[in-house]
């Protein structure tokens, strides 16, 4: 099956390669070296990916055809949602359809798409919680003391140190590609929540949004300065150009916060989400944009990390001591689900870090390997 549209491509100038045998040794070659490719032209194709086993397949297939004809899926088999690529993938396509026009044809409300979603959801959910139990266990605190205690006792490596240390520049810019599903529309998914929020936890979720959409300064958005990161690094920072390179791992991150944002019943999961995201942002972002310096990134390529700096320091405070505070204070039975959202949060994070190292510790790349998609 072909990826992309041939005729949305013609104005790619590298299109005929990925379909030519000739330029598989490139590939190859690049892949072994664990290099990003690099490509500082914006992309016109479409945003559908390579798929990578028989569900994100059947998805794929589907979207390239008129609404109302997803048709027979395949059986949920994986050995672990948390971590399956083909899972993954079908999930964040999935959700995709509510962010972006993949294809033309507008799947967003299919119901037969819908109940693909809501399988995998299910599945994705209750591996959530056996980890969590395994990992996080909970002690009797109130909510915000609980978060402060999940972020403690986080377990696994530290990206973040990892670049103080000894990372190297194409492991930044691999760091980045990986990131880029997420920062590319960094604020888009906790948008949803505000229409679901009410009083200080609403105040408290406009004003984060406020601040990372740089105060109505389209130029300033989070999205826009990461977009100027990956230019800065030689990467393609067109929404979508690098998801067919992203492991379930990565995918997983990206996932689960579209899994609460686009149902109502997980409002209280994204706030706790969103709580340990903005609690536990400063010194990575400060240790991000010390790395760029140091590998010869101006001050352009540093602003999205420079930035998070800034603001997250106030941010951590409003997130947990007004957003929070503030929805328990309306709905206080929603704290095992505020905990829910943190807890998985910092999950997943821990299992994207250990893939990453452990790849990097073996002198190999952490992304999926070109040849699998081609």
């Amino acid at each position: 099956m072909n990826r992309y549209d041939l005729d949305a491509m013609s104005s790619y100038e590298a299109s005929a390669d990925r379909e030519n045998p000739a330029f598989a040794p490139a590939v190859e070659e690049i892949a072994a070296q664990s290099v990003v490719p690099t490509n500082t032209v914006q992309t016109t194709w479409p945003l559908i990916p390579w798929a990578r086993g028989p569900l994100s397949s059947a998805v794929i297939a589907a979207l390239q055809r008129e609404p109302g004809t997803l048709g027979v899926t395949p059986d949920i088999v994986v050995a672990d949602a948390l971590t399956d690529d083909d899972f993954q993938l079908a999930l964040y396509l999935c959700y995709e359809v509510h962010y972006r026009d993949l294809t033309g044809s507008d799947w967003e409300w299919d119901v037969g798409l819908l109940a693909l979603r809501a399988q995998l959801e299910d599945i994705f959910e209750e591996r959530l919680r056996e980890e969590i139990a395994l990992r996080h266990p909970l002690g009797h605190f109130d909510v915000s003391t609980a978060i402060d205690q999940l972020i403690f006792t986080a377990k696994g490596p530290s990206l973040p140190a990892y670049f103080n240390q000894r990372g190297t520049l194409d492991q930044l810019r691999e760091l980045c590609v990986h990131r880029s599903a997420s920062h590319l529309r960094e604020a888009d998914p906790h948008a949803f929540a505000i229409p679901r929020l009410t009083g200080e936890a609403k105040a408290a979720m406009v004003e984060i949004q406020y601040d990372r959409r740089s105060t109505g300064d389209a130029a300033r958005t989070h999205s826009t300065l990461y977009g100027a990161t990956m230019t800065a690094l030689g990467l393609d920072s067109s929404y979508g150009s690098y998801v067919e390179m992203l492991p379930g791992v990565t995918l997983a991150t990206v996932n689960l916060v579209s899994m609460f944002a686009l149902h109502r019943k997980w409002r209280a999961a994204l706030v706790g989400q969103l709580a340990v995201t903005e609690m536990t942002s400063v010194g990575p972002m400060e240790r991000y944009s010390r790395a760029l310096e140091r590998f010869g990134i101006g001050p352009e390529g540093c602003r999205f990390y420079d930035a998070h700096v800034d603001i997250d320091s106030h941010h951590a405070h409003i997130a947990r001591d007004r957003m929070v505070t503030g929805l328990l204070s309306e709905e206080p039975d929603l704290g095992v689900d505020i905990l829910f959202g943190a807890a998985a949060a910092l999950l997943l994070e821990e299992n994207f870090a250990h893939h990453v190292l452990s790849a990097w510790e073996l002198n190999e790349s952490s992304l999926v390997p070109w040849e699998i998609n081609t």
